[in-house]
């Protein structure tokens, strides 16, 4: 079952965790994938059943997910660090029939188990494995995967695939499923990879590092997909900033992939331990998953020279944009053109709006999706024509470039006037004291809603009334003043994935009842002038 590739190939590494030293060739890959899948299929998984894993960055999670597909199943990876209750949910709403747990997990996987047993939902019907070595109520993967016996043939079944949940910004996460490839259609390219394989400039040859959870959407399908092509992948525990750094210099990387926080915490090192590493063999980076401060993207270029590209997409691959470091240069703050799919900017009326006009932002002509178990979440996510949207709102410029204002959901509405708040945090990120910053909409008598700024400072910063007027009058020469905030409160860390997405939705609930609590300082004029 080894294709040619893998054979020719043998000794060449698939799989290198620098943080462990593990490390695994494509031909040593490949096998255990096939003891994996049969074992799968061993269990009764049917073609179309789910299963769950719950573990940190390691090799087991690549080698299940690939075992997963070619076993014709569902495979929902779970981030490590969600509550009991929110892994609860994803099992039950995603139907997983297996769960797969490490030691680092292990505790809160028995929460649950106990937790869906005292609500009346049987364990029974859900296997449980731990990676590590057996414990109450998790047996044993590697003596299962040891006991396997590998049939002479499969069975024809369709090429399984990921089924993700949504992060839960803005409510419960949500399981975006899309239909199996048909066994007949195995070897056809998935939708948007030859546009993906075009732009991210990738083949048999590159060595891609992946400093992100796996249990993310892009981290796993980069991974998935640079495998697939015959390259390298180097996969970090955890993102930490000079030990990627590390990575690139000591395992001769051509192709990463970050998000905006990340470049942050690189450009905090001190230039001379960023001086230590050699970073020539970088051909291409790639960012995404939040947007990303003007000034942060040119003090990268400047550091890393024009390799630097820049996608928008989602978990649902409803459409994809992607801008070259040369066109975002021309086009400064712009997720760029389509490369999947064709952009639409639509008014609150549903009808479609022209360059530079500001509404939601809809894609034609990629594939569709579905939200499991929520048919009227999936509705609102199409319009009467088709089209289908992440939830976002941006414009294009005349010359079809998109730009990103924000989230529907995140838009203020003061007085009569979209605030975006996205606008202001790119503008109080620039200032020497903050580290973070978010912007929120409070209830507000006069306006209905006014901003409210959310700072962590750098460290050793004192948090003052005079500090935050310090902010306030940066901020006033650069945004109306029915933008600047009211009331800014300084916190020790925001909430925020490991993808660098904003959990504007755990701050709106902390502040909603208590709008005016923090600093309250004002402009040095009325803002009604």
């Amino acid at each position: 079952m080894l294709n040619d590739s893998v054979i020719k190939n043998r000794d060449k590494l698939a799989l290198i965790f620098p943080d462990t030293g593990e490390t695994l060739s494509f031909y040593e890959l490949e096998e255990i994938v096939i003891k994996v899948a049969a074992w799968l299929i061993s269990l009764g998984l049917e073609a179309g059943d789910g299963i769950a894993l719950l573990m940190e960055n390691r090799p087991e999670f690549i080698v299940i997910g690939r075992a997963a597909a070619q076993a014709g199943l569902y495979f929902t990876p779970i981030s490590t660090h969600l509550a009991t209750q929110e892994i609860t949910h994803i099992l039950d709403d995603s139907g997983a029939k297996l769960l797969i747990a490490s030691d680092h997990t292990l505790d809160r996987a028995k929460k649950m188990l106990i937790e869906r047993s005292n609500a009346d939902r049987s364990s029974e019907e859900l296997l449980c494995f731990s990676v590590d070595s057996s414990r109450e109520g998790f047996k044993s993967y590697s003596s299962a995967i040891d006991d396997v016996v590998v049939p002479e043939v499969f069975p024809d079944r369709p090429l399984g695939r990921e089924m993700l949940y949504s992060s839960g910004t803005t409510g419960k996460p949500k399981g975006i499923r899309r239909a199996l490839t048909p066994f007949a259609d195995r070897h056809k390219p998935e939708a948007g990879l030859e546009s993906w394989q075009r732009s991210f400039q990738i083949d048999g040859s590159a060595i891609y590092l992946s400093p992100a959870p796996l249990y993310h959407a892009a981290p796993l399908r980069y991974c998935m997909r640079v495998l697939n092509l015959g390259g390298t992948c180097v996969i970090m525990k955890k993102f930490d900033a000079q030990r990627c750094l590390e990575a690139i210099d000591a395992h001769c990387v051509t192709h990463s992939q970050w998000v905006p926080t990340m470049f942050v915490r690189m450009l905090e090192l001190e230039p001379e331990v960023r001086a230590q590493y050699k970073l020539t063999t970088m051909k291409m980076a790639v960012h995404a998953a939040a947007p990303c401060s003007i000034h942060v993207k040119e003090a990268m270029l400047a550091w890393w020279g024009d390799i630097i590209n820049e996608y928008y997409a989602g978990s649902e691959v409803a459409g994809t944009t992607w801008i070259t470091p040369q066109e975002w240069r021309e086009h400064r703050g712009s997720v760029g053109r389509p490369i999947l799919g064709k952009v639409h900017i639509v008014g609150e009326s549903g009808e479609e709006l022209g360059p530079d006009q500001i509404g939601r932002i809809y894609f034609s002509g990629a594939a569709n999706f579905a939200y499991l178990n929520d048919p009227e979440k999936t509705k609102s996510a199409y319009n009467d024509k088709g089209w289908a949207t992440y939830g976002d709102i941006g414009h294009v410029d005349r010359d079809g470039y998109l730009y990103l204002s924000d989230r529907r959901d995140d838009l203020i509405l003061s007085g009569g006037v979209n605030i975006y708040p996205f606008e202001i945090e790119s503008v109080l990120s620039k200032h020497s004291d903050v580290q973070d910053v978010a912007i929120i909409g409070v209830p507000d008598k006069t306006f209905g809603e006014v901003p409210k700024a959310i700072v962590q400072l750098r460290m050793g910063l004192s948090a003052d009334i005079s500090r935050a007027q310090s902010l306030i009058d940066f901020a006033q020469s650069q945004l109306a003043k029915i933008k600047l905030p009211r009331t800014i409160v300084f916190e020790p860390q925001l909430p925020r994935l490991e993808t660098g997405k904003l959990l504007r939705r755990v701050l709106k609930e902390k502040f909603r009842n208590d709008p005016e609590s923090g600093f309250a300082i004002k402009p040095s004029e009325s803002i009604l002038n």
